[in-house]
């Protein structure tokens, strides 16, 4: 452990040299700033480890990169142990007109009018000339989405971040739909190819659609865009082996469908349908912001419902494919509430207003930005949260690690700790220790109180399914 003391002492030096640095210090500043008598290939991991954990971000290029300290310390004080990522509030602030909405459509189903499609909706939309992103939200997501791949052919960052965008994106979205696999489920499940022991196989079978689709989107080329062939066959992909006509997937419906939940009625005529559908695709192609065009995706395909089901899903996977071909940060839904998320469609459908949506869409691009892209901005304060729960998290990781335990044994152990915590917060609790036992690797295990063999066992066990 003597050695891991001098590397948290270390660490601490790094961040108390940054904080002298108002706009960010260079390897050589910080290297004869601190004091530190160590290699710069070590000073450099010791900055890469901060970077992942959200203390600090970069600026610059390769030649002239600036390390910058995330949020401002009091004085010379720091944390012993900056021992999970800075991350932004997991509550959503809601705009006055979000939270309208949100009261508005929460009312029971007796009291809110019904209502039918309206075209004008979408045929009064001009690209490019209305939008229901402001400037300013589209210049923060672009500040936030920036990638390390800004010039790379379409695609790039994309294709370098595949592994992990798999199994977010999948699960994520899957999540979205109430899906009860968890992360490290859903994990198993795309790496190894195993399904979950009592879980159903509908729920298996989605996931593996949204890995199918995922990489359809990625790795089918330049032919990818707002199309009849990119939508169509992402809907196909998506609802492979989950209709009860299997014709159905990748093929416009024929025939009135209902909302759950709603008093709005789809359109059902199947000419208007077709007309409507390459019309919406036609404007989409047409907007030239990514994320105004990934935006009004999100609203159009699921108030048309082309398809017989599995709309929403197109949508948000279809979301991506601006991200996609600008190699920003992508998509994945990262801790946004199923409810909250209905209750924004809910507001599209019923009263064609998308600020609740709105709501959803900005934040939750700024929780996944965060996850993928080296923010340029100051990332704020320690998430309250994980602080409330952070002898939990290290307590169940541990007991994960020291037992060695495999994929399944350690979903158990999860949900069996999780029983301990508030009914309200278990659901993100074990999301929260899946992502930590996915995230860990041999630079910053420590934190767990965990020996180097016992972290390599575990290692053997876990790796090897």
């Amino acid at each position: 452990m003597g050695k891991q003391r001098e590397i948290e002492q270390q660490i601490n030096r790094i961040l108390q040299t940054l904080g002298k640095f108002k706009h960010g210090a260079s390897l050589k500043e910080i290297k004869e700033a601190s004091g530190l008598l160590i290699e710069t290939r070590s000073l450099q991991r010791r900055l890469e480890k901060l970077k992942v954990e959200g203390a600090v971000y970069l600026s610059g290029n390769m030649r002239s990169t600036l390390y910058h300290l995330s949020s401002p310390m009091e004085g010379n004080v720091v944390l012993e142990e900056p021992a999970f990522p800075f991350e932004k509030s997991t509550e959503i602030s809601l705009s006055f007109e979000g939270k309208e909405i949100e009261k508005l459509v929460g009312r029971p189903l007796a009291e809110r009018v019904p209502v039918g499609y309206k075209a004008d909706f979408l045929l009064n939309y001009r690209p490019n000339i209305d939008s229901y992103l402001t400037e300013d939200e589209k210049r923060k997501l672009a500040a936030i989405g920036q990638t390390n791949t800004p010039n790379q052919p379409a695609g790039t960052y994309a294709r370098s971040v595949l592994e992990r965008l798999l199994i977010d994106l999948s699960w994520n979205s899957s999540r979205l739909e109430g899906n009860t696999y968890s992360l490290l489920d859903t994990q198993y499940l795309i790496s190894l190819g195993k399904k979950a022991e009592q879980k159903n196989d509908a729920d298996a079978q989605m996931i593996l659609n949204h890995k199918e689709a995922i990489e359809f989107l990625v790795q089918a080329g330049e032919e990818i865009d707002f199309n009849i062939y990119t939508i169509t066959n992402l809907h196909a992909l998506l609802a492979d082996n989950l209709l009860p006509d299997p014709a159905a997937a990748g093929r416009l419906r024929t025939f009135g469908v209902g909302i759950t939940r709603s008093v709005f009625t789809p359109l059902a005529i199947p000419q208007l349908l077709d007309d409507l559908f390459r019309t919406l695709l036609s404007k989409a192609l047409a907007i030239d912001d990514p994320f105004e065009q990934a935006f009004f995706i999100m609203v159009h395909l699921p108030y048309l419902q082309p398809f017989d089901d599995v709309n929403k899903r197109v949508s948000r996977l279809a979301a991506n494919i601006p991200f996609n071909k600008h190699n920003l940060s992508p998509l994945v839904f990262v801790d946004v509430p199923e409810e909250l998320y209905v209750k924004g469609l809910l507001g599209v459908y019923e009263l064609n207003r998308i600020d609740l949506l709105r709501d959803v869409f900005i934040w939750s691009y700024e929780r996944s930005a965060l996850r993928y892209a080296a923010i340029k901005q100051s990332l704020g304060k320690p998430d309250l949260w994980r602080m409330r729960y952070r002898d939990d998290i290290r307590e169940v990781i541990r007991e994960v690690i020291l037992a060695a335990m495999a994929h399944p044994q350690a979903v158990s152990a999860i949900a069996r700790y999780a029983e301990r915590i508030a009914e309200s917060d278990r659901e993100k609790f074990v999301a929260v220790v899946d992502m930590e036992l996915l995230s860990l690797h041999e630079g910053n295990f420590a934190r767990f109180r965990v020996r180097p063999s016992e972290f390599e066992k575990w290692q053997q066990v876990w790796k090897g399914g």
